[in-house]
């Protein structure tokens, strides 16, 4: 069967404002984020109520009066906090609470907006733009592209750093959609979601490679493919550059004064950026190598519990890790990069894949040795890095899925 995506992309411009105009800019984002904490107040004191229609009727005049916005910004404010609220309740539902019953088996209980202990609140200064409306592209008095902006008083166009692959999402074939304005550390920025429907289609029935990826901390990412290979992407450099901003952070916190507070708040925005770039090196080689017409199988881990008891075998510092390194990140950007080459992504059950022998199918936990990194089956004696055959059992699933099972998994099997 055949699949179709929708390929999604983000464009993000750096804008050159000037001096006159930047009080303006500075005006507008941080009433607009005032006005959406506000409405988010509302939405988490009323029994989350997220109907745009409902939400406008009761604060439309008030929001609109009290923050001097205009019509459009207005409505975008309301949609701007009911979006919000529902990515939070995806990723609470993705994370159910997880407890111990009476007989010590553990049980889950889903996770809704009423599990948040206050409203969320929009800190960072920002402004969401309709397209035709809030913005637009112009041309300038000598030809350069320009962009015209809506703020609370007048209308400014502005001049921007033009990426290098600017012109293909002016082909006529991407639908250019709403714009974001934000501040970076003094800079500002304008971000533009765009989509190009139908972009490229992916062949589920018949893939050109099915991939396994067992993604850790030792190896950030470990593939097994069809043909038997398997590659390591090797993660202790970077795992010792995790631990050096975490003791930084440990000293910062230690301090507790505004200035290492402020410090702390640098330090934060570095190490993302600095995780999405991994995350954006590994899934681009992987979507590189492989080309079009990939299944890449991975881990469901959704439902993996990082807590004290499941990684008991692990030291404190590898736990750490695991709980704050970006695993769904990769998964994210690996996903949206295959959609653009015509392969796809596809989660499989995380049941037992580091446990299971790949030779003999034999499923028992201590066959793992975490402190040599390997996997010694006790019944057929296949021996194999542990990190591969979790790779390899993904990768029999990804064949499972492409035989015909919608949702295949391992069984336990009785240990003896």
């Amino acid at each position: 069967m055949d699949a179709v995506f929708d390929l999604n992309q983000t464009m993000k411009l750096h804008l050159h404002v000037q001096k006159d105009d930047e009080p303006l800019f500075k005006e507008l984002t941080e009433q607009y984020a005032a006005a959406c904490s506000e409405i988010s107040e509302y939405v988490f004191d009323h029994d989350f109520i997220l109907n745009f229609q409902d939400l406008q009727k009761a604060l439309y005049s008030h929001i609109r009066t009290d923050y001097k916005l205009k019509a459009q910004f207005t409505i975008s404010s309301f949609k701007t906090v009911t979006a919000r609220y529902k990515t939070v309740k995806t990723q609470l539902f993705k994370k159910p609470f997880k407890y111990k019953n009476e007989h010590g088996k553990w049980e889950t209980i889903p996770r809704t907006l009423e599990w948040l202990q206050k409203p969320i609140h929009f800190k960072r200064p920002q402004a969401d733009f309709v397209r035709g409306r809030d913005y637009s592209f112009v041309n300038g008095k000598s030809g350069e592209k320009l962009l015209s902006l809506n703020t609370l008083g007048r209308r400014i166009r502005v001049s921007f750093d033009i990426p290098e692959y600017f012109g293909r999402y002016l082909d006529g074939s991407w639908k250019f959609g709403g714009g974001k304005l934000v501040n970076l550390l003094g800079e500002w920025y304008f971000h533009i979601s765009m989509v190009k429907v139908a972009a490229e289609t992916f062949d589920s029935s018949h893939p050109a490679h099915v991939v396994g990826i067992d993604r850790g901390l030792r190896f950030l990412a470990t593939t097994y493919d069809e043909t038997g290979k398997t590659v390591f992407y090797d993660g202790k450099k970077i795992m010792a550059k995790k631990d050096a901003f975490q003791n930084i952070r440990s000293e910062l916190q230690t301090k507790g004064t505004k200035s290492a507070k402020r410090a702390l708040k640098r330090i934060s925005g570095r190490e993302n950026r600095w995780m999405s770039d991994i995350n954006h090196q590994i899934s681009k080689t992987l979507v590189s190598k492989y080309g079009k017409g990939t299944l890449f199988v991975v881990e469901d881990l959704s439902n993996v519990s990082f807590d004290e008891e499941n990684l008991s075998s692990r030291t404190k510092q590898q736990r750490q890790q695991l709980r704050t390194w970006a695993f769904y990140q990769l998964e994210y950007f690996l996903t949206y990069k295959a959609h653009a080459s015509g392969s796809d992504v596809q989660e499989v059950a995380a049941d037992y894949t580091s446990q299971r022998c790949p030779k003999c199918g034999r499923i028992l936990k201590f066959n793992r040795r975490h402190e040599t990194h390997e996997y010694m089956c006790d019944c057929c004696g296949f021996r194999s890095n542990d990190d591969r055959v979790g790779a390899m059992n993904i990768q029999l699933l990804g064949t499972m899925y492409v035989s015909g099972d919608a949702h295949p998994r391992f069984g336990a099997r009785k240990e003896t």
